[in-house]
């Protein structure tokens, strides 16, 4: 399965939508703080992992 742009996204789109699924339905936190507070720091954390991930796959098939 090759990976594009648009793929990646969505598949992480759908990791942190499950996440947050089991958080509001576990009732763990209040809704207004889940959905202000903790998806858009899994979204932000995810692209971050995501970028840095891209790099280092760039990063060792120029260098093996």
């Amino acid at each position: 399965m090759k990976f594009d742009l648009p793929r990646a996204a969505a598949i992480l789109v759908l990791i942190v939508a499950i996440g947050a699924g089991g958080l509001i339905g576990g009732g763990m936190m209040p809704l207004q703080t889940t959905l202000m507070m903790v998806v858009p720091s899994m979204l932000v954390f995810g692209g971050l992992a995501f970028a840095i991930g891209v790099k280092h796959g760039e990063f060792r098939s120029t260098h093996a």
